[in-house]
């Protein structure tokens, strides 16, 4: 049976003192909530350490990852490091890595690869620009982002993988996939999986939808057969929010 999973992405947000406090508040209600959604949050890099010791019923996820193990890679860090400070995932080919830093399929492939062997989880994202849902190419794009970022994995290595399905066009913009649309393309993905994979695999398979979900929107969202929670961005930034968001189950 696969998970619930409510994952927030702080991005660039919060400076130390700040995150912490954002930490604490989201264990505290994380405690008092009624489901048994898996909750993670992933703040920048500067905090985990210390957030990991303020945190026990949530999960610790960094934002990204090297593609090498070690070595004159200034600036970058590598998945021994996030293991040695308790992160548990990390985040893969988001949107904005993919848009503003240039990272590829194939550069996601290998971070996927040698992040599975240090035993990270990936939270693999995938999703679609505007102009490519207008002109139809929307599966095209999934298809070639999945099948290419995730070639060569076992199903072993994917029983450890989460699918983050974004809407690009729906990412800070303020504008939702409708729900019908969320759950065209999860059952898309969840039926690729069979092909690239295994039905055990797709099965199993927990994929989140990230795009401008909220309390409000949330319930409606994680209805749908296909959609087994969510990656949040700024409304992860809330305490209140978030478990709003992880109550909506």
């Amino acid at each position: 049976m696969r998970k619930k999973i409510v994952a927030g992405n702080w991005k660039m947000n919060t400076l130390l003192k700040d995150g912490m406090e954002l930490a604490k508040a989201v264990e505290s209600l994380e405690k008092e909530k009624s489901s048994d959604t898996l909750v993670i949050i992933a703040p920048p890099y500067t905090h985990l350490s210390r957030v990991n010791d303020l945190i026990e019923g949530v999960k610790l996820s960094a934002q990204n990852c090297a593609s090498e193990e070690s070595g004159a890679y200034t600036g970058e860090i590598s998945p021994d490091m996030l293991v040695s400070v308790g992160v548990e995932y990390v985040i893969l080919g988001h949107s904005e890595r993919r848009a503003y830093y240039g990272e590829d399929n194939e550069l996601l492939n290998k971070k996927t690869k040698l992040a599975l062997s240090k035993g990270l989880k990936p939270i693999f994202c995938c999703g679609e620009v505007l102009e490519e849902r207008e002109s139809g190419k929307l599966f095209d794009v999934i298809r070639e982002q999945i099948s290419v970022g995730l070639a060569g994995l076992t199903k072993e290595d994917m029983d450890q993988v989460i699918i983050a399905y974004e809407p690009v066009w729906a990412i800070g913009t303020g504008v939702v996939a409708s729900p019908d649309q969320a759950q065209e393309m999860h059952k898309f993905i969840r039926d690729l999986l069979v092909e690239l994979f295994h039905q055990e695999v797709a099965e199993n398979m927990s994929i989140l939808y990230g795009g401008s979900c909220k309390p409000s929107n949330a319930a409606e969202l994680f209805a749908n057969p296909d959609v087994d929670g969510g990656l949040i961005g700024g409304a992860a930034l809330k305490a209140e929010d978030f478990l709003g968001i992880v109550n909506a189950y």
